[in-house]
């Protein structure tokens, strides 16, 4: 059945044109953004990989500018609200890429704080927040086992309790007790060994003094045959630093 002639107080119905020439258009849109951007900016395109990568930005945006159109014409609601929708997704990744290096800063702050022991690193050295009690807690890699300290400056070399030794791979068995330690709970013996690489943060010192207490504790101690091998530490407030 045909369909009625239009009367006199309606317009005949606009043909639609042709799907391809939105995209033409949105595709002269974006050549003629890039043009006035490569004016605006010749440096971005002096290596290859920056002219591979504006050329794959722009056949990217030159779709979602056809697509838009595409949505547009019959649903210009959803449309505008499909826009939106992108405009911010593109808004938060984009703030999101340009404050990174602050969110790293700001998530190893966070980490900090509620881990303690594993310290964090800022300009080549590594700081740590004080525990409960006043103590400076820290976890060091020592030959691939994760052991903590207690930070002490009192104590002339590293100190492991045996559980922390036999952790390590020593013998206790095998080794001499015959190192006599003055402590604050009385005379100690101790075994000197030698731990072959002790890293902490962005620290790592290889062939380190220690020493294998003989009787229980409840801490391994890190002592000054580690700390006065460093460039510097220091106590500020609540914080101790490290610097390698």
């Amino acid at each position: 059945m045909s369909e009625p002639a239009p009367g006199p107080w309606r317009k005949p119905p606009r043909k639609p044109r042709p799907v391809w020439i939105w995209f033409v258009a949105a595709t002269g849109i974006t050549a003629a953004l890039a043009a006035y951007l490569m004016s605006r900016y010749p440096e971005a395109l002096y290596s290859e990989g920056a002219k591979i990568g504006i050329v794959h930005r722009l056949l990217w945006l030159a779709f979602l500018l056809g697509s838009l159109v595409l949505l547009w014409r019959p649903r210009p609601g959803v449309a505008l609200k499909q826009a939106a929708l992108w405009m911010a997704i593109g808004a938060f990744v984009f703030l999101a890429y340009s404050f990174r290096f602050e969110a790293v800063a700001l998530k190893d702050r966070i980490m900090a704080e509620l881990l303690p022991h594993q310290g964090m690193v800022e300009d080549g050295a590594i700081t740590f927040s004080v525990r409960v009690g006043g103590h400076f807690v820290v976890e060091a890699d020592v030959d691939g086992i994760l052991v903590r300290f207690m930070v002490d400056t009192g104590a002339s070399t590293v100190v492991l309790t045996p559980a922390d030794a036999e952790r390590l791979g020593f013998d206790l068995s095998a080794l001499s007790f015959d190192r006599v330690f003055q402590t604050a709970n009385g005379t100690v013996m101790g075994a000197p060994v030698h731990l072959g690489r002790v890293a902490i943060g962005p620290i790592a010192l290889e062939n380190v003094r220690a020493t294998v207490n003989g009787a229980a504790m409840d801490q391994s101690l890190l002592g000054m045959s580690f700390l006065s091998r460093l460039s510097g530490y220091e106590v500020s407030g609540d914080r101790l630093t490290l610097r390698p």
